[in-house]
């Protein structure tokens, strides 16, 4: 009946939003969703977007991931090439190589759903601030990704 399009890659919902406008008549409501793609092999994007109920908002996330998504270099044995961090708004994630032997992804909150759907495997990150905001955290862990050398 209908016809499902198989997709390469995976997605998790971060963040599931009702926001108000005030008009003259009341509130109108709508839904902000926050999506993180990914091909757990090297490949992953964040989207934020709105629609008038959640299937709508998650589907123009989804897409918006799709489109925004970035490529990185992995290992071998599935950890990053090098060390780095970047900041975004008053989030700051740090994100260490663990080379040999590997002693899985330790990440916490957004950074490790963005690591996880990435495909990086062996990794230790670190969100150093205090916000709790999961979207500039995730955008921070995707920046820091975005930082690093290709080989």
């Amino acid at each position: 009946m209908f016809n499902q399009q198989k997709t390469e890659y995976d997605s998790k919902l971060i963040d599931l939003r009702r926001v108000a406008r005030v008009t003259a008549g009341g509130k109108r409501f709508n839904f902000r969703a926050t999506v993180v793609v990914g091909n757990h092999n090297g490949r992953v994007g964040l989207g934020v977007a709105k629609g008038a109920d959640t299937a709508a908002a998650i589907e123009k996330a989804t897409r918006a991931a799709k489109k925004k998504a970035i490529q990185i270099s992995l290992t071998e044995n599935g950890s990053i090439l090098e060390e780095t961090e970047a900041k975004f708004g008053s989030a700051y994630v740090k994100i260490k190589p663990v080379f040999k032997g590997g002693r899985g992804l330790i990440a916490g909150g957004a950074v490790r759903i963005v690591l996880a759907l990435a495909g990086v495997k062996n990794a230790s990150a670190k969100i150093i601030s205090v916000s709790k905001n999961k979207i500039n955290n995730a955008k921070a862990g995707i920046e820091a990704l975005r930082k690093i050398k290709s080989q």
